[in-house]
């Protein structure tokens, strides 16, 4: 692989002094200058002709391909040596009480050297652990014993801060090695990754919650045994609200059984709203027949919070199941809550079958329903394909001026010669003067010359 040399005309990139970080066997790693927070300055000058050049070096290099991004900004330096991206320079100075004594350059590891791998560089002593724990995370990947300890330390060291009475975390994870660390297990095999895992998962201080969160991601992509018993046990018993919430989506991801069984439990055990919420959703991400019955199981308790069974309805109206439809028609005959009902007739209109459209018609036509779930019915049957015919001659099946309007709303929004020869008959010969103006309005809105022509003839009446 071809070193960074190419980097070092580039003006915009030189930073700070030298640092050097121990490596895993013991030698000085030398980490020489480079911009703060791992990638150059944003792009500043957008006219000027480098600039594309510029912006895809410095996005090669952010995603740690070192090759691409020396060859792109070599590029950049020879074809536009007066740009202001070969100009410019960062000083990077520091305050004297702050400056770093200057070393001399000391060798690299000799587990990075013998591995054939250049060290990139870096800014601060954050970023210098960072960056050498992706270097470390490679070769533990290849089997390097040291480096895989290296990581282990890295990943489960708690921070000097932590140690003292006032506690001071980090609020930059980019600058943080701990995560790098944790970034870089991803490279490890499960059998060498999960334990390190379990150690970062089992810490309780205040400056752990990204990195927890950052190894729940890591487990769920490290497939063992173990996997969703650890996430479950996450989930149960984290301190953290949102590593929970966490643990309870990548259960989600994993999508075995067993997560099935471990969502399951969830939500049979759980108080917490929040959290079965999450559950919920992520039960709804997994596509199997277990799966939605453990929705409908959900929906149907009459003892779980109201808003965590609503999104459970919500979702089973995504699924287009027969099985959860005959469901969803029967549990609306159960329940008495009107927001969880409202609910329900909005993910029947969303299955689109003409079972669930007949439903929603016998619904709106129902007189011991309340008027404003009737006219909920009626709506979304409208916007589900109901039969025109039936919708016209529902307008004088009912007396209710409430279901009236409703219906002339409805027929504003279907295209059929049908919809629109009822309007027009509403604006002639309703007595109801408000009904007639509701129809008019709508008549103004449409575009068929027919309706423009039944304007005129009221006008002129």
């Amino acid at each position: 692989m071809q070193g960074l040399a190419a980097l070092d005309g580039l003006d915009a990139l030189d930073a700070l002094d030298a640092l050097d970080v121990v490596g895993p066997d013991g030698a000085v790693v030398h980490i020489r200058r480079q911009r703060s927070a791992t990638v150059p300055p944003a792009p500043w000058a957008a006219q000027d002709p480098g600039d594309s050049l510029y912006r895809a070096g410095r996005d090669l290099l952010n995603r740690s391909r070192y090759d691409e991004a020396a060859g792109m900004l070599q590029r950049l330096i020879s074809v536009y040596p007066r740009s202001s991206y070969t100009r410019t320079r960062i000083t990077g100075r520091r305050s004297p009480s702050t400056r770093p004594t200057r070393r001399e350059p000391a060798p690299r590891s000799d587990a990075a050297r013998n591995a054939g791998l250049p060290l990139p560089q870096a800014a601060t002593r954050g970023d210098g652990d960072a960056l050498l724990a992706r270097v470390y995370g490679t070769l533990a990947k290849r089997g390097d014993r040291r480096a895989a300890e290296w990581l282990q330390r890295h990943a489960t060291v708690r921070d000097d801060t932590a140690r003292t009475t006032r506690v001071v975390c980090s609020s930059d994870d980019d600058d943080d090695p701990r995560v790098a660390a944790m970034n870089a297990l991803l490279q490890m095999d499960a059998a060498n990754a999960v334990p390190i895992i379990k150690q970062v998962l089992a810490k309780r201080d205040a400056c752990s919650v990204s990195l927890r969160r950052k190894a729940v991601f890591v487990l769920s992509q490290k497939r063992t045994e173990e996997t969703e018993d650890i996430l479950l046990s996450v989930a149960r018993n984290d301190p953290d609200s949102d590593v929970r919430q966490q643990a309870v989506f990548w259960l989600s991801q994993v999508g075995t059984e067993k997560a099935i069984t471990a969502l399951d439990s969830i939500l049979r055990t759980s108080t917490d709203p929040e959290l079965l919420d999450k559950a919920v959703f992520a039960v709804s991400q997994i596509k199997s027949d277990r799966a939605a019955g453990i929705l409908r199981d959900y929906a149907g308790r009459d003892n779980a919070p109201e808003e965590v069974r609503e999104k459970a309805v919500f979702w089973l109206g995504q699924q287009h199941s027969t099985s959860s439809a005959e469901f969803l028609r029967g549990l609306y005959a159960r329940v008495t809550v009107v927001d969880l009902k409202e609910k329900i007739i909005f993910s029947l209109s969303q299955m689109h079958s003409d079972e669930n459209t007949r439903w929603l018609m016998d619904l709106a036509l129902n007189e011991k329903e309340s008027i404003d779930l009737r006219k909920k019915a009626l709506f979304w049957a409208g916007q589900t394909g109901a039969n025109i015919a039936d919708l016209v001659q529902l307008y004088d099946r009912t007396s209710d001026h409430d279901m009236r309007e409703q219906l002339v709303f409805v027929y504003s929004q279907r295209h059929e010669t049908q919809a629109l020869d009822k309007m027009i008959d509403i604006a002639r010969h309703e007595t109801d003067r408000e009904l007639r103006k509701k129809a008019i309005f709508w008549l103004g809105q449409s575009r068929d010359p027919r309706a423009a022509q039944a304007l005129l003839e009221i006008i002129n009446q």
